[in-house]
């Protein structure tokens, strides 16, 4: 595997090795994927560090940044509550820590990286995570009686289809989000590495729609989907 670059569009939708190390007789390549998370993650851990710091020194009389973050988790609030209700308060904080990495991590095509959801190492992991909370919810509140009884469901002979059905939910989740991300991925290298020269200024608009755009989109949809398979498996 060749070295490889950060920027999408002088790289191409594949992920490239950027260099690689040895562990024993093992070698350990590090991609532009990684490189990529490490940057979203960094920016969002200061950001983090930034949000805590002013409001711990807010005021009566908000400044733009104390502005953008109360309207940030406001609307995060609201979004949560408006889906799971009463349940919301314990999982706010999840659903709004996945919903900034994946917005961030979709749009980060805007800054020239090649976002990191469009690698199914990292939207797999985030599906395994919401599969993991609809299933420990499912036992916690429909006990092992109620498990069984929803797999039965509406005949017996049914349970397989069922439980295939149950294991679906982290690949569809995941395929889903970097399917849409890899697309826009996808057509934005080859208009880059087709159009060459040619592509100057006008590609913006299509970044805004396949980053910005769809990316948001892509992130509302997992997150909904997220809350609405934990709310079914609290159940009423």
């Amino acid at each position: 595997m060749g070295t490889g670059m950060l920027l999408s569009g002088d790289l191409g939708f594949m992920i490239e090795g950027v260099f690689s190390f040895y562990i024993g007789d093992t070698e350990i390549w590090i991609t532009t994927s990684h490189i990529c998370l490490l940057i979203v993650l960094l920016v969002l851990t200061v950001f983090a560090l930034c949000a805590n710091r002013a409001m711990k020194k807010a005021s009566d009389v908000p400044g733009n940044f104390q502005n953008v973050v109360e309207l940030a988790v406001e609307m995060l609030d609201n979004m949560v509550k408006s889906t799971m209700g009463k349940n919301a308060t314990g999982f706010r904080n999840y659903i709004g820590t996945i919903f900034i990495f994946i917005l961030f991590s979709n749009i980060s095509g805007l800054l020239g990286l090649r976002p990191p959801t469009a690698d199914y190492g990292v939207t797999f992991p985030l599906g395994i995570l919401t599969f993991t909370l609809v299933t420990f919810n499912k036992f916690k509140h429909q006990k092992v009686s109620g498990v069984i009884k929803g797999l039965c469901e509406p005949w017996p002979f049914w349970a397989p289809i069922n439980m295939i059905g149950d294991l679906a939910v982290p690949i569809s989740l995941s395929l889903r989000l970097f399917a849409n991300v890899l697309s826009g991925t996808i057509m934005m290298a080859l208009i880059y590495g087709l159009l060459n020269w040619i592509a100057l200024f006008w590609p913006a608009v299509l970044h805004v729609y396949f980053d910005m755009f769809s990316g948001a989109i892509q992130t509302y949809v997992f997150c909904m989907l997220t809350m609405t398979y934990i709310s079914d498996a609290i159940g009423e």
